[in-house]
């Protein structure tokens, strides 16, 4: 029998616990990738200002993804000194993009007295393994005739770069 958990009625635009909770349930790694981080702030001029989370209008800092079925993250004081730490301790949210995170689950974290629970972006970024990058024509070409005269491993190439069909078929040539 399947239990639903008490989060899920507080339906929310913006990830959390419970969200959390179904991607380790399905057995999905916490590791996203930033795509943008936007920044909101509330004008006093302008009652439609900053942005609703949980209900309330506030100002904070949101984290869109590259994974498009991650909901956007409001990113807390604690996350934003982690998240910023990958950057070279840049404050500015905009060097934010690309940057490879992992949270986790904490039942510790504190809303004002109460502990509450929440999640956190982990201390050291996640390793991710390099994509190769395709590689040019040109390129392609100079590697290939320095493959042919010696000069040049075959495997270090299939090994820096992604090959496209053509180019594997060239290098079959050589045998």
């Amino acid at each position: 029998m399947s239990k639903t958990h008490y989060r899920r009625v507080f339906k929310s635009d913006h990830l959390g616990v419970a969200d959390l909770e179904d991607y380790i349930e399905q057995g999905r790694p916490l590791i996203f990738t930033i795509k943008e981080v936007k920044q909101y702030l509330i004008d006093p001029k302008d009652k439609n200002s900053g942005i609703v989370v949980a209900g309330k209008r506030t100002s904070c800092n949101i984290a869109y993804f590259n994974e498009s079925d991650v909901k956007p993250m409001v990113i807390n004081s604690i996350n934003s000194k982690r998240i910023s730490s990958f950057n070279d301790n840049s404050s500015f949210v905009d060097d934010w993009a690309n940057t490879v995170i992992e949270l986790y689950i904490d039942e510790n974290v504190k809303l004002g007295k109460d502990t509450v629970g929440g999640f956190r972006v982990k201390t050291q970024q996640p390793k991710i393994e390099a994509k190769k990058k395709p590689i040019n024509d040109e390129r392609f070409s100079t590697a290939f005739e320095q493959i042919k005269s010696g000069n040049f491993a075959v495997e270090t190439l299939r090994d820096k770069f992604d090959l496209t069909e053509d180019q594997e078929l060239k290098l079959k040539e050589i045998g």
